[in-house]
Order: C-alpha cells, then sequence, then structure tokens
C-alpha cells in the first residue's frame, strides 16, 4: 500500500470515526446523574427477586427518554428497546441490579442502612459487589443513546437483570429466565455486552479476555450413609463423617493428579458439612455442600464424572454408600473470539491502549454467561479502584468500596460499543 493510499485509509476511518462518535459534551451532561444514580441504588439495595423499587426507578428512567419498556421480566427485570434510526442489527447490553446479604461496614455518606430477609433470617443488605453501579452506567448509556439516535444503524435492547446473584431457594431466577420469558426476543439478540466493575483494578482500566473468562459453576450436595454407634464403639457401626473426610480428599486427588491445569484453572469446594447431634455418637448420616468451578467443558465433564464415581466408590469401600447430585448454576462466560476480536479497538481508542490489559480468567462466576449460550458476547472487567490506592477492597464483603469516578468510561466503553457493532458490516 503506498502513502497516499495509506494516508486515504486513514482519513476516511477517521471520518466514519469522528461520524459515529457522541460528544464529550453528552459525556460529561449525564456523569453527575450516573453518580447520583448509583449512590442512591446503593443506600437503598434490594435482594434477587425482590428489586421491586429498584425497578421502578429504571422503568421511570427509560420511559422519560422514549424507549420502548417491559417490566416484570424474570419477575422483577426491566427491558428496554431502542430504535436507531435506520434499521439494522439488535445488539444488547446487560446490567444486573440484585445485592447481597451483607452488612455493609463502610462509612459513606450513602451507606446501607437496609435490612431484610435472607432464607429466613434477618440479614443486611448491601451492594457489596457493584451491581449498583452496573446499573448506573447502563442507564447512563441509556440516555446517551437516546439523545444519538442518528448514530444507531439497528437497535439497542437494555437488559436489567435481576438474581445474578441467584434467586432464593424455590425460586427461578436470572439470566436464565429472563431468556426463557424471551429477554433475547422481539426483537432477536444479535450480540450481547456486558461489564463488571472491579475493586481491585484501578479506575481508567478495562481488563478482558477472549475465550473462558469466568468459570462455570456447579453447586453439588453429597449425602453419605453410614450405621449409627456410640463414640466409644466405631467398629459397631459406619462412620459417615470419616467416610466424608475420605470423599474430600478424593476430590483435592482429582484436581491436582487428573486435571489438565495448563488447560484452564479448575477449583473443588466443599463449604458445608452437616452431620452428627453429640460429641460421644457416629451419626448415621453426613451431609456436604460445594462448589465446582471449571473453564474448559472438558475439564468439566471429567471431574464431574471423577467427582461421581469417587463419591460412590469411596463410600463403598469405608462400608457405607454415597450419592451426589449437581447444580448448573452458571455456564462458562466465554466470550466469542471473533467478536472481542472487533470490538477491542472500540476498547482502546475509548480507554487508550494502555488501559486495556489482556487479563487471566477467574475462578468466579457470572450468569451472563445464559446469554452468551444464546448469542455470541463479550464480557469485560471496569477497574473501580481510586489510583494509588495500595489495598483493595474486595467483592462480597462489607467492607466493599467503588471510586465513582470509574463508572464515566463505563458508560463511554458500552456507548461506543454499542454504535461500533450495529456500523460494522
Amino acid at each position: 500500500m503506498n502513502k497516499l493510499v495509506l494516508k486515504g485509509f486513514l482519513l476516511f476511518g477517521f471520518c466514519a470515526f469522528a461520524q459515529n462518535a457522541v460528544s464529550e459534551k453528552d459525556f460529561k451532561s449525564v456523569e453527575q446523574k450516573v453518580i447520583d444514580w448509583r449512590r442512591d441504588f446503593h443506600q437503598y439495595p434490594e435482594l434477587s427477586n425482590r428489586e421491586f423499587k429498584t425497578a421502578e426507578k429504571i422503568a421511570k428512567h427509560l420511559k422519560s427518554l422514549g424507549i420502548e419498556v417491559q417490566t416484570g421480566v424474570a419477575k422483577t427485570g426491566v427491558v428496554g428497546v431502542l430504535k436507531g434510526n435506520t434499521p439494522g442489527k439488535v445488539v444488547a447490553l446487560r446490567a444486573d441490579i440484585d445485592a447481597l446479604p451483607v452488612t455493609e461496614r463502610n462509612d459513606l455518606s450513602f451507606k446501607s442502612e437496609v435490612v431484610g430477609e435472607f432464607q429466613g433470617e434477618e440479614v443486611g443488605v448491601m451492594h457489596a459487589c457493584g451491581h449498583d453501579t452496573h446499573i448506573a452506567i447502563l442507564m447512563g448509556v441509556a440516555e446517551i443513546l437516546s439523545k444519538n439516535k442518528d448514530k444507531i444503524k439497528g437497535t439497542v435492547k437494555f437488559i436489567f437483570q435481576p438474581a445474578e446473584e441467584g434467586p432464593p431457594p424455590g425460586e427461578e431466577g436470572g439470566a436464565a429466565l429472563m431468556i426463557k420469558e424471551g429477554a433475547l426476543k422481539n426483537p432477536d439478540v444479535d450480540a450481547i455486552f456486558g461489564l463488571h466493575i472491579n475493586s481491585g483494578t484501578s479506575v481508567g482500566t478495562i481488563g478482558y479476555k477472549p475465550g473462558g473468562t469466568m468459570a462455570a459453576v456447579e453447586r453439588f450436595v453429597v449425602n453419605v450413609n453410614g450405621k449409627q454407634t456410640h463414640g466409644s464403639q466405631p467398629w459397631g457401626g459406619v462412620d459417615p463423617i470419616y467416610i466424608a473426610a475420605k470423599i474430600i480428599d478424593g476430590y483435592q486427588s482429582i484436581i491436582s493428579r487428573e486435571s489438565n491445569l495448563l488447560i484452564e484453572p479448575a477449583v473443588i469446594t466443599v463449604g458445608k458439612i452437616t452431620a452428627g447431634v453429640r460429641f460421644n455418637i457416629i451419626p448415621e448420616s453426613a451431609e456436604m455442600i460445594g462448589t465446582v468451578r471449571t473453564l474448559d467443558p472438558d475439564m468439566k465433564a471429567l471431574i464431574i464424572r471423577r467427582m461421581t464415581e469417587m463419591t460412590e466408590g469411596l463410600a463403598k469401600t469405608y462400608g457405607g454408600s454415597a450419592t451426589i447430585e449437581f447444580q448448573n448454576n452458571t455456564a462458562i462466560t466465554y466470550n466469542d473470539e471473533k467478536l472481542t476480536e472487533a470490538m477491542l479497538p472500540t476498547l482502546q481508542k475509548t480507554a487508550g491502549v494502555e488501559n486495556v490489559v489482556l487479563i487471566k480468567a477467574t475462578t468466579g462466576g457470572e450468569d451472563f454467561s445464559f446469554f452468551q449460550e444464546k448469542v455470541p458476547g463479550f464480557y469485560f472487567f471496569l477497574g473501580g479502584m481510586t489510583p494509588g490506592n495500595t489495598e483493595a477492597f474486595p467483592h462480597h464483603t462489607p467492607d466493599f468500596k467503588i471510586d465513582d469516578s470509574g463508572m464515566l468510561l463505563g458508560v463511554k466503553t458500552l456507548t461506543a460499543m454499542s454504535i461500533d457493532y450495529l456500523n460494522k458490516k
């Protein structure tokens, strides 16, 4: 390519970008609103499948922008549809809206004092994972795009999803129920984008990874059956606690000796054991509850198969019996490689090349993955830690904290991704 052609090519690319770009003035006009919305949601959080007031505020805002709104999707979810001035593809943007049963320990002026009920217990309620920022960011994107319909070639669908942290026991909810109730239909979505604020990454940075990004999450329950006897005479019975210990030890050998961790990491954790009523009685049964985290479908299949074999085999070896049941909480959060590659230049021009970082996968889980099973999706991480801080505030803890200044980059990035995706041929 000669210099004249190259110059013309670059000039055409710049002009195309400039034509589709949203003005900095538009972003500045919404920044304080986004901060105020986030602080309001933070101060008045609601638990999974109980996000009634949260949904009302979202729906009211979308309607004020002239966006077509559907409420009550997956119990408390809100879906907005914004059609551009010209027809084209459909892109969806998703934000999760639920809080956690955590009592806040921060000294923020907008600290949550809300108390709720979780599994029959009175608990503090807190946005301890940043979903309040996700809501506010997407509300900001909706306002920006509603004012720039001339730059939208196609349709943008705003999905405000409840119960990402999981619905209460016995209830449906989350992304799976939104899909079941048609959130990706009418109009049919071609691609979906989402983000997650990260309290351990500095404001102004974006982390991404093609392929497996967050883990598939399985919840498992093991029931071990033995034979009750006096604690002083273990030979008179079969000890289910001892068997449970052997099973736990066996599970770890699946990770350390049978799983190729050069492919992707994997984790098996037993988080709860229930057995017995008294110090001198070997009980009849024991129950174990835990989680499996995987980032590769073949590894997931291997681990589940071997856990099943070990559970039954080890229990039999020690004179008892055991069963294991799995419940799929999330699939692998899998970033479509082609979509990720196509959107990388958008991330880089929005945040700056030096601020867009290729990261490793995490064993945390996200039910955004269920959307990605239906349509190509791209999920990335947004920095939320005050620059210069040496202490991060971990997610799902009473001390979790986010710097408000990080949200504007989220607004800019999702806005640019939507416009760029819809205008790509």
